[in-house]
């Protein structure tokens, strides 16, 4: 009786300790953790393709003031879920960074340990070496000895090879892992500048529904006034500066459309679409042309304040072409802009001029821009600039210039191509590119009209 009262005790002990401790969830699994991110983003993809629905519907509508502000908030709403995904899509990646970067410091604990004991094989194999056959036969008592001493040699040697081949493979494999790494780092870092982008659209959106509140007074009669005067006026737009930081006396925005339009000419990629990748680059982070190189060796600089910044540009990639590019310039390589690496991701900035190329594309591209003006190309001046992009955006597919063309060429141009993973990881730039082109399209009618 007493052990059973005991026992009750004890559970009951058990109980209101539980009802008391705060909940605790035990760790997750890394597979777990994906699993249960991948979750959470079908749940947002979904919440993203109802928004879109209403959207739609709603624009298909008669067009009224609470139509349209209904379709701003709903677009404000959507904006604030892609960048909750872009959250979740981030932390899946480090997370997939911090296996890969724990991989690598285990293989190579795995090399060091298995270039010891070659070390320590190599020493023993070269003191066997060392003795004569003379010295080897005297110095065993018997012949059976001899050939135990020989069988012993031939293993030593066996398990050197053994090593050296694991050693090899172990090698081979780390350098995987490190191609890895620096994959999953750059998918972080687009990611990121998405997230940036998102984050200005939706204070975009947010201030036209504010304007529309302001201008209407919520009151439909205001509205419609509103609506029959939408179009602006050609002066208000040529005032307009087309934003392109870190660019010495940027254009306005009625140059910006005659330069695209002289590069139509060259390229067959249309004025519009070519200023929406131009505006949609120069906004990703404000950071095009805040960094100098300082160390050609490690790719390190500063900014154009003088505080020291890691990894301005890539060594291995990006130094020697940046150097023959200033150089043909007449620049100097140690006080020529070009952008910062975004903080907090690990990458590498070097960008150079308005379209935001990396030296090592443009060496790819500078023949062609040289044939087509006569002279070397300048990214840091506007119309090469202007030039580059259009020659590049014609090789990946805008010259068949169609929404599809057009989007696929603008996801190529931030990502590197348009396959079928990209397109589902990098929708919202090609969508905000095709949303920034029909506004353009609307400035640059009316810009004509006028």
């Amino acid at each position: 009786m007493a052990k059973g009262f005991w026992k009750k005790t004890f559970l009951s002990l058990l109980l209101v300790l539980a009802l008391s401790l705060p909940a605790f969830s035990f760790a997750l699994t890394p597979a777990e953790e994906r699993a249960q991110l991948e979750a959470e983003l079908e749940a947002l993809e979904q919440e993203i393709g109802a928004i879109e629905g209403d959207i739609t519907k709603t624009q298909q509508e008669k067009k009224t003031l609470q139509n349209d502000i209904s379709i701003l908030k709903n677009k404000i709403k959507k904006l604030d879920l892609q960048i909750t995904q872009s959250n979740k899509l981030i932390e899946e990646l480090r997370g997939q960074i911090s296996e890969t970067t724990y991989s690598i410091e285990r293989t190579e604990e795995d090399i060091a340990a298995k270039k010891q004991q070659l070390a320590e094989l190599l020493q023993r194999l070269y003191q066997e070496d060392q003795r004569s056959m003379v010295e080897i036969v005297l110095t065993g008592p018997t012949l059976s000895d001899f050939f135990n001493n020989l069988a012993a040699l031939q293993s030593l040697q066996d398990r050197n090879r053994e090593l050296l081949e694991s050693t090899i493979a172990l090698s081979l494999y780390l350098q995987g892992q490190k191609d890895k790494v620096e994959t999953e780092k750059g998918e972080e870092e687009n990611f990121v500048k998405i997230q940036i982008l998102q984050k200005q659209e939706s204070q975009y959106v947010t201030r036209q529904n504010e304007s529309l509140l302001e201008v209407t007074k919520g009151r439909e009669s205001e509205y419609q006034k509103l609506l029959s005067n939408k179009q602006q006026q050609a002066s208000a737009i040529r005032s307009r500066i087309f934003e392109l930081i870190g660019v010495p006396q940027a254009p306005t925005f009625g140059e910006a459309v005659e330069i695209a339009e002289a590069v139509t000419q060259f390229t067959n990629v249309r004025a519009p679409f070519l200023l929406a990748v131009l505006t949609q680059e120069s906004n990703i982070g404000k950071n095009v042309g805040q960094c100098y190189l300082k160390d050609a060796q490690t790719g390190n600089g500063e900014t154009v304040n003088g505080t020291f910044v890691y990894r301005v540009m890539k060594p291995t990639r990006d130094v020697q072409p940046f150097l023959q590019i200033t150089q043909q310039l007449g620049r100097d390589p140690f006080n020529t802009p070009v952008s910062c690496p975004i903080p907090s991701v690990g990458g590498y900035g070097g960008a150079m001029g308005p379209a935001q190329f990396i030296p090592s594309t443009w060496m790819l591209y500078k023949n062609k821009i040289a044939q087509l003006k006569g002279s070397p190309g300048d990214p840091w001046n506007i119309r090469d600039a202007f030039l580059a992009s259009g020659i590049y955006l014609a090789d990946v597919g805008a010259t068949k210039q169609t929404f599809e063309y057009e989007w696929c060429a603008a996801v190529s141009y931030f990502s590197g191509n348009c396959s079928m993973r990209n397109q589902i990881r990098y929708e919202f730039y090609g969508d905000n590119v095709m949303a920034i082109t029909k506004r353009y399209e609307q400035d640059i009618a009316a810009l004509k009209a006028n």
